[in-house]
């Protein structure tokens, strides 16, 4: 699916979602913060078409932290099945304090009832908050739609809108959203100088002694708040030093992976000191101050404009700065109040080759508004040429999704070719498995060379998979998971064939945990995710291993008999919905042949005895 380009219209119309309904949202996460001991607010405002859940910000280093230097942990994947890589089957990270915070709240109060609720009102489900509470929002947003949109199938989708919320998960998060299209629910404001949106990218260890007075600054039912002495200013600017020395580790790092920076001398760097694995994700709002806004969607440019955004131009300006950030953490009522009847916005994605390197630069139009938004976010050359970087490794992916686009033809092509080998050994009574594993005629020969050239053409798309070379929503397009599962049931009993063919003693060991190459494993990943079927349940192109297996065990037949009533009731299962072919069930296969050595009295009571009758 074509992503909208963000360009013109109000900014409302631009992301989804209605200027009132972001200052609304606004206004409830603020006041979240003065309900104590509330867990969450939700607005219940009569005739209202929207339901508001704003979750509040905690003021406590634990509820922020785990022990862990970066307090990160995996997914739960029972909770949040999609935040993963499904071809790498990599779990995403996110933190968890926050995660933690957002599991009580839907195990122990009427939250999810309230939701249901909603839900059953047709109401537009809104999830939002401000500080530490921006991570429960969204949370709750993918909680939402695991349960509402990809499990249940409803046409309601969640909107997610943060206020200087930190951040919450690693870089498998956001290639998730993108597969998902989960991205345009996500709405993250962020204001110049505000330090909480980039807190996470330091450890705590670096700032685990500072932070928690900085939170009681932030804190507004705080004895904190407002606080001018000299104490408040210096731990504010030694918080706000350190964690932009993190900042800057992690953005330079991505920078020269950006630009293809070979230097030994950062690969040393980055192997002895540990990197935030937090990154951003969906839409980032920057607020420059003065009523601008800049937009921008690509995580490693969101990233790039924390740092950037953030720059100073001399040791003196740190003492300012760092008060800004704690009055601009407090201020984005005030601050959206203006920018949003303003609608002075500039949008980064769409500019990434056009964007000026110099400030100076005298460019008119959507260009000269970007550019400008830019001198007032302070993001200088370096950054400029960064921004550019990251948009060229967005064109560097789609040029490879585009390039193995072409491919599908030939690859289409290929298994017809396939498909009617196997059609003719079947009706020579022959299943083509077993004619390709002797390899006796020239149609076997030619079917292995079809076999072999997309081999090459699916193992370039494998590599892509596992460099993340390819864009995040290609693991979720439907054509390629029909095109991957066509191609695993047809092409792999082949790959399993030539394996067996050419095992010459048992310490090769078994196709499906010695053998079976990424291609297939990748692409049975996309099926079973896509259906939202279990691991391993779309086993059907195994088949033929299995059959390898247990017929050369030296197992007794009462050890093995649980494994194969379960490849029996499988096989009529994959029969009977046309998952695999009916060359299997041939008088002559090397399943038929292994099948009619097995007890008379199993066999009769077998599931697939009538099959193997007809």
């Amino acid at each position: 699916m074509e992503k909208q380009k963000m360009v013109g219209g109000r900014l409302g119309e631009t992301i989804g979602m209605r200027e009132e309904l972001i200052k609304k949202a606004c206004s409830l996460s603020l006041k979240a913060h003065r309900a104590s001991g509330k867990p969450y607010l939700y607005e219940k405002s009569r005739g209202s078409s929207e339901a508001v859940f704003s979750f509040p910000g905690s003021w406590s280093v634990e509820n922020w932290f785990s022990s862990r230097s970066f307090g990160d942990m995996k997914a739960d994947l029972n909770l949040f099945p999609s935040l993963r890589s499904i071809s790498n089957d990599e779990v995403a990270a996110v933190n968890e304090a926050f995660f933690r915070r957002f599991e009580f709240i839907l195990k122990t109060t009427s939250f999810e009832n309230e939701v249901n609720k909603a839900v059953a009102e047709k109401k537009q489900i809104v999830f939002a908050g401000h500080s530490s509470g921006g991570p429960t929002a969204i949370l709750a947003t993918f909680w939402f739609l695991e349960e509402y949109v990809r499990k249940s199938s409803s046409p309601m989708t969640p909107l997610c809108v943060t206020f200087g919320s930190p951040l919450v998960g690693d870089r498998i998060i956001p290639h998730a959203v993108r597969r998902e299209n989960w991205d345009t629910y996500f709405i993250h404001f962020v204001m110049r100088y505000d330090i909480v949106p980039r807190l996470m990218l330091a450890p705590l260890s670096s700032i685990g002694g500072k932070l928690q007075p900085v939170l009681h600054f932030f804190n507004p039912r705080s004895s904190y708040f407002g606080n001018d002495s000299v104490a408040m200013a210096k731990e504010a600017s030694d918080f706000f030093t350190e964690v932009m020395r993190n900042v800057w580790s992690v953005a330079s790092n991505i920078a020269c992976s950006l630009m293809g920076s070979t230097n030994s001398l950062l690969e040393t760097l980055t192997s002895c000191i540990e990197l935030s694995p937090y990154r951003p994700f969906g839409t980032y709002i920057f607020c420059t101050g003065n009523g601008k806004l800049v937009v921008a969607k690509n995580s490693d440019a969101v990233l790039q404009i924390l740092f950037y955004s953030c720059q100073l131009q001399c040791e003196a300006e740190i003492t300012e700065v760092a008060g800004k950030s704690l009055k601009e953490h407090l201020g984005y009522e005030n601050e959206l109040q203006g920018s949003l009847e303003m609608q002075n916005v500039a949008y980064v994605d769409d500019h990434f080759k056009e964007l000026p390197l110099s400030s100076n630069a005298s460019v008119e139009g959507e260009i000269g508004n970007l550019n400008t938004a830019l001198n007032d976010l302070g993001v200088s050359t370096r950054g400029r040429l960064c921004l550019r970087a990251a948009g060229e490794l967005q064109k560097q992916k789609q040029g490879n999704h585009d390039k193995i686009n072409r491919n599908k033809t030939e690859i289409e092509k290929r298994l017809r070719s396939i498909r009617k080998y196997q059609s003719e050994r079947e009706v020579r009574k022959v299943g083509y498995y077993d004619s390709f594993k002797l390899q006796n005629d020239v149609e076997d020969f030619l079917a292995n060379v079809n076999r072999q050239e997309l081999t090459g053409m699916w193992d370039e798309i494998i590599e892509m998979l596992k460099k993340y070379e390819l864009p995040g929503e290609f693991e979720g397009r439907e054509d390629w998971i029909k095109l991957g599962t066509e191609y695993r049931r047809l092409v792999e009993p082949l790959d399993i064939a030539n394996y067996y063919r050419h095992l010459k003693n048992d310490d090769t060991g078994p196709y499906k945990t010695m053998g079976r190459p990424k291609r297939y494993r990748f692409t049975q990943r996309w099926r079973e995710h896509a259906e939202r079927t279990g691991k391993g349940s779309c086993s059907e192109s195994c088949f033929w291993a299995a059959v390898e297996e247990l017929r050369s065990s030296n197992k007794k037949f009462e050890e093995m008999k649980e494994e194969i009533v379960q490849l029996e009731t499988d096989l009529f299962k994959w029969l009977k919905h046309g998952e695999i072919g009916k060359d299997v069930i041939l008088d002559e296969s090397t399943f038929s042949k292994w099948w009619k050595t097995l007890p008379f009295q199993h066999r009769e009571k077998s599931c697939i005895a009538g099959l193997m009758r007809n």
